[in-house]
């Protein structure tokens, strides 16, 4: 089998990143059987990015992925590339991931994950 075009490194104690990327994989249920895309959580394989020097609380901070060429995706450019990669999202990858919006659409996932990250903590998820 093949290397997956995509694989996403995600915190499944997040109960927010949990809940997304269980929605994610119920539309992208085809390209998981295919091999093309892969979910993989970090709390089972916390090292696993470690050539990338990302550690086990940068990926429970923000979405990580790896594409088939091995480059590291991080936080919004992983939700434009599962975006891009489900059926019927991609008007989101071209609104979203666009060169004139792509910059905001950092700023936002950025805040928004660093919000959440501190709530987690707070709760005691890890």
């Amino acid at each position: 089998m093949s290397k997956p075009a995509l694989t996403v490194w995600y915190n499944t104690r997040c109960p927010v990143c949990d809940g997304g990327i269980t929605r994610q994989k119920r539309r992208l249920i085809e390209a998981i059987k295919a091999g093309r895309i892969e979910f993989r959580d970090i709390n089972l394989e916390p090292a696993a990015l470690s050539c990338y020097s990302a550690s086990l609380e940068d990926i429970r901070r923000r979405l990580h992925a790896t594409d088939a060429e091995g480059r590291l995706l991080v936080g919004a450019d992983v939700a434009v590339a599962v975006w891009r990669a489900t059926p019927g999202e991609g008007w989101l990858a071209t609104l979203f991931g666009n060169p004139v919006a792509l910059p905001l659409t950092r700023l936002g996932y950025d805040r928004f994950a660093d919000l959440l990250y501190a709530r987690n903590r707070r709760k005691g998820r890890w």
